[in-house]
């Protein structure tokens, strides 16, 4: 499970179990006998806002700061779709459609997902026969289409990409909206040519996610388009996200963004798994999807993914046929050379002792 276990010495699990950067502290710490005025009405939030929009270039964009994704989810989709019988498109593997625990469709929006073509992306081919096939009104009419970046099997994106499904939903009438909880890692990616200014012109609103990049908790939502602009407060307000203290996630956001702070913890967690996943390559053990952010998923006998999972901390993603199983490595701002170079020895340990195993037939 994503969520429950003994913390090992050395944890891959995911990349929100520790605190948060000392920078982060230290600016709340700075703040914490300062008087703000609530509800993220304050000046730090103001200023992190502002950051936000000059990265993406987009002045008349309205930045609002949530607590956690799936409240940002939630929110974003319910200020996109305002009719009952609308429904939001994603890949079957889509976060909305696989970890959230139905709270789309308990907004009361139905999620229609599709295949991914093993990479955890869709496209407008697969997005096409949705359209076709609802038709009428003895069915849910699809408005929006849900993608992730990085998604769920920690792939990117291309811009050509994000700018095909942008240029097909604005034929067809769609939302694109990007949830983008683990938007740094990917934006730091070797192979990433997105950037957030690309995005902002490509999406109807996106979210920036501080939870799994280094912050103690919280999400900023990038809101684009005009029509959900219109009256969001209220609808934050409603679905109880607004925090008092909101001036708590701008100022941690205010501290991510000051001299790159946010894109330097990313590129950090990329860097990690990057070795981790150079040593799974040595194995030559086979990945479930291509390794190119933080997230790595690994092809393993069930044992040794069993073993794996107790040793460090790791998730499995999937049990795969002919007894083997997919497991998930997922490194943070806080990995460390030490842990990481503990994994990759367990790897190679493991490739050593099978080879020797198979001399000895």
């Amino acid at each position: 499970m994503y969520g429950s276990g003994e913390i090992k010495k050395y944890s891959f699990k995911n990349d929100y179990s520790e605190g948060a950067h000392p920078h982060i502290l230290l600016s709340l710490a700075a703040r914490s006998t300062e008087t703000n005025c609530p509800y993220g009405m304050d000046k730090h939030s103001e200023a992190a806002a502002d950051m936000i929009r000059e990265r993406c270039k987009a002045p008349n964009a309205e930045v609002a700061f949530i607590a956690g994704g799936t409240a940002t989810n939630a929110l974003a989709i319910s200020l996109f779709l305002r009719n009952p019988y609308e429904a939001a498109i994603c890949a079957v593997t889509g976060h909305i459609n696989v970890h959230e625990t139905g709270a789309i469709e308990n907004t009361g929006h139905k999620v229609i997902n599709v295949p991914s073509d093993g990479d955890g992306k869709i496209t407008p081919e697969l997005i096409q026969p949705v359209l076709d096939w609802h038709n009428c009104e003895h069915m849910v009419v699809p408005k929006l289409v849900y993608v992730s970046q990085s998604t769920e099997l920690g792939t990117i994106y291309t811009k050509a990409e994000l700018t095909a499904l942008s240029e097909y939903c604005r034929k067809n009438g769609l939302y694109l909206y990007l949830d983008g909880a683990r938007l740094g890692s990917a934006l730091m990616a070797k192979e990433n040519d997105l950037t957030l200014e690309d995005i902002a012109a490509l999406t109807d609103a996106f979210y920036i996610g501080g939870t799994k990049n280094g912050l103690l908790f919280g999400e900023a939502l990038v809101m684009l388009n005009e029509e959900m602009r219109e009256n969001y407060r209220y609808m934050i307000k409603q679905k109880g996200y607004m925090l008092a203290k909101g001036y708590v996630v701008g100022t941690m956001f205010e501290a991510a963004f000051k001299d790159g702070l946010f894109f330097g913890m990313a590129l950090h967690e990329n860097e990690a798994a990057e070795k981790i996943a150079d040593a799974i390559r040595s194995t030559g053990f086979e990945f479930y999807a291509k390794p190119q952010t933080n997230q790595i998923f690994v092809i393993l006998p069930d044992a040794l993914a069993d073993e794996l999972v107790d040793e460090f901390g790791c998730n499995i993603e999937s049990r795969l046929a002919n007894g083997k199983s997919a497991a998930r490595i997922v490194t943070s701002w806080a990995t460390t050379d030490e842990a990481v170079n503990a994994l990759s020895e367990w790897f190679l340990t493991k490739y050593c002792a099978g080879l020797l195993k198979e001399m000895m037939k």
